[in-house]
């Protein structure tokens, strides 16, 4: 088995990395990661509805879609990431147990009660400090997780906030927990380069042919030019989307706003601004400033200033507006 652990904090670069290896390798991984602030939603997910989407884009976090299933986490430098790329018999490939028992024995010799919960959730009394998600590709399994060692738990429990009661679609929803650091329940005080230092060991002892690992100039090329083309891309992270109809109304002061959109691939295809129940002027213009411009924070707020900008005497407001649309 390789060992490999990033030396970039690059959420882009590092789930390039993890699709990289899982299929172009005939070797299996050991990867370890940290990534700065960023929000990592699921394949099958709708990205705008399980993002704080104002929290997120003004703080400049980035929002990256993994290959796998399963539902939104928060990743920052308080955050680990590991995972298993191995090969094995097909229909016996997806194995939570076996991929979290190297954590949890980690945990154990660390004085630490930690146990799986239901199919991929790792818990210490009862509050969950780690997420998992698997993907098959052909014989070989991709398994992943986060590690809260000291992250921003405030921070993380803002970024990840959503209200789907505003959304219609298809797409897979996230199971929100109550959360707790690593480093919170340890019996004696660590930093976080020990702790991945006692997970290597673990891994290295329960592992037969170990070899560290360093990318290539190939392999990083490789890996750019993945993040070029799919792993930074609106595409991917948000117009992969399932389409959505999107419903909601605020109160202002000059009355209640309301909007309903249809959405797809992340493009607003169709939209109707309503005050009060009922069309009016203005609506018009906010309408058709961004019809078929992709649901995306900046680029309506882009657009909306232009509209406001133009036309001074307007009697709704910019930010009465960016808050209707998400």
């Amino acid at each position: 088995m390789l060992l490999y652990q990033s030396k970039t904090q690059n959420p882009y670069f590092n789930i390039a990395t993890e699709e990289y290896f899982l299929k172009n390798f005939d070797k299996d991984f050991f990867y370890l990661y940290i990534n700065e602030p960023s929000i990592i939603v699921g394949k099958h997910q709708n990205t705008i509805a399980e993002i704080n989407v104002p929290f997120a884009f003004e703080n400049n976090f980035k929002v990256v879609r993994r290959l796998s299933g399963g539902g939104t986490v928060f990743h920052d430098t308080g955050n680990i990431n590991y995972c298993f790329i191995q090969k094995g018999v097909e229909g016996y490939l997806v194995d939570f147990k076996k991929y979290t028992e190297p954590i949890l024995n980690t945990l154990k010799k660390l004085g630490v009660n930690a146990y799986l919960k239901g199919k991929s959730d790792l818990l210490i009394d009862n509050l969950k400090f780690s997420g998992n998600a698997e993907h098959v590709f052909r014989r070989k399994v991709l398994h992943h997780g986060t590690l809260l060692f000291a992250s921003e738990l405030d921070q993380l429990n803002k970024a990840i906030k959503a209200d789907w009661s505003k959304f219609n679609d298809k797409a897979v929803r996230s199971k929100r927990s109550m959360v707790t650091n690593i480093v919170d329940n340890l019996l004696q005080p660590i930093t976080i380069d020990e702790f991945k230092s006692e997970v290597l060991k673990t891994v290295l002892t329960e592992s037969d042919d170990v070899e560290f690992y360093q990318l290539t100039k190939k392999d990083e090329e490789a890996i750019n030019k993945l993040v070029r083309e799919k792993y930074s891309t609106w595409e991917w992270n948000f117009g992969y989307s399932p389409k959505y109809e999107f419903v909601k109304t605020t109160v202002t002061d000059y009355g209640e706003l309301s909007v309903i959109m249809k959405i797809e691939k992340g493009l607003i295809r169709n939209i109707q601004v309503t005050l009060n129940n009922q069309a009016f002027s203005e609506s018009s213009l906010i309408e058709l400033a961004i019809i078929d411009t992709p649901h995306h924070y900046l680029k309506i707020r882009d657009k909306l200033s232009q509209v406001f900008e133009n036309n001074q005497d307007l009697t709704l407001k910019l930010n009465d507006i960016l808050e209707l649309l998400f």
